[in-house]
């Protein structure tokens, strides 16, 4: 356990060290970007007058390195200041947003994790048969494929054509959960179609080159049945890739679905990331990246202590 501790601390650490030069990156590249936000507030015909008077209101007249300290300060109690366009705090912005994306991606893992796994099993036991072959050029294709292309297809036939799902996913206050599954299901699916087909490939992987090893040969020789000899030999040992792909894709699930929700016009975070770059509401670019970045990190160390917990031989790489 001790070992456990230790190894975490310094993942933990890692990943704070890594956050705070992600956070210097983000601040200073949107402060490089070429503009003056005060006169993209203000319009053309400001005066100088106003536009200093609105530098100095927001913080803009003092050097930068004190600018992002105030912010990095501000972002650990979750105050990422307020909107340059509509006046209200960056916080209460997106934390209704992010909810929203958080809901969208929690209903795509929960259909996507366990379908992929089963389905990865399901061809390493058929391995080069045509079942193989064909979920191979299936998953292939939806790698491939771009998220906005996918979307698409899917509007264009099960919004268009068939009519049985809407084609955006517009969702209010008080809506039921049932409806709410209905409308979030194209985006939802849209994403399933991307992380099934790498966590398919993982796991297949993972169990075909497990299926070799000599434990397993021993196994199959003494009459363990197939099924058996994936579920209680092959797969508590290839845990440690199918968690760290996993948790990739989870991650990929909340800070990889701009173009998502863009294509379905969903209020979740990614949406409001591309209002903000479109209307220069820089504050909210900022919070929206380091949101992205932290989840990222965070989920990240989860797939680090999920294959250490899983795979003993990792706590003593040496």
């Amino acid at each position: 356990m001790g070992d456990i501790l230790s190894l975490v601390a310094k993942r933990l650490g890692l990943g704070l060290f890594i956050l705070f030069v992600i956070s210097v990156i983000i601040f200073f590249m949107v402060e490089a970007l070429p503009g003056d936000i005060a006169q993209a507030v203000l319009g053309q015909g400001a005066t100088p007058e106003n536009l200093a008077a609105l530098r100095k209101e927001m913080g803009l007249d003092q050097p930068a390195i004190v600018r992002y300290f105030e912010w990095l300060v501000g972002a650990l109690t979750f105050d990422f200041g307020t909107s340059v366009v509509t006046g209200n705090s960056v916080a209460a912005i997106i934390g209704d947003r992010f909810t929203k994306t958080l809901f969208l991606a929690a209903y795509a893992a929960v259909i996507a994790v366990p379908v992929a796994i089963i389905l990865g099993i399901i061809v390493a036991l058929l391995r080069n048969t045509i079942f193989d072959r064909v979920a191979n050029v299936v998953t292939l294709s939806f790698i491939s494929s771009p998220e906005f292309f996918l979307g698409y297809i899917l509007i264009l036939y099960f919004a268009v054509q068939w009519g049985m799902f809407p084609a955006i996913s517009s969702v209010r206050e008080g809506m039921g959960f049932f409806e709410l599954l209905e409308r979030t299901f194209l985006p939802a699916l849209t994403l399933v179609l991307v992380v099934v087909a790498h966590m398919m490939r993982m796991t297949r992987a993972a169990i075909i080159n497990l299926l070799a090893s000599p434990y397993i040969e021993m196994a199959k020789l003494k009459g363990v049945p197939p099924w058996k000899v994936i579920v209680r030999h092959a797969l508590p040992n290839a845990w440690a890739p199918i968690i760290n792909v996993i948790a990739l894709n989870l991650a990929y699930l909340i800070t990889g679905v701009v173009l998502v929700e863009v294509v379905f016009v969903y209020p979740g975070i990614g949406q409001a990331l591309v209002d903000a770059v479109s209307k220069r509401d820089f504050p909210i670019v900022q919070a929206v990246c380091l949101i992205f970045a932290a989840t990222f990190i965070l989920l990240n160390l989860a797939a680090d202590v999920g294959s250490i917990l899983t795979n003993p031989r990792l706590r003593h790489p040496k």
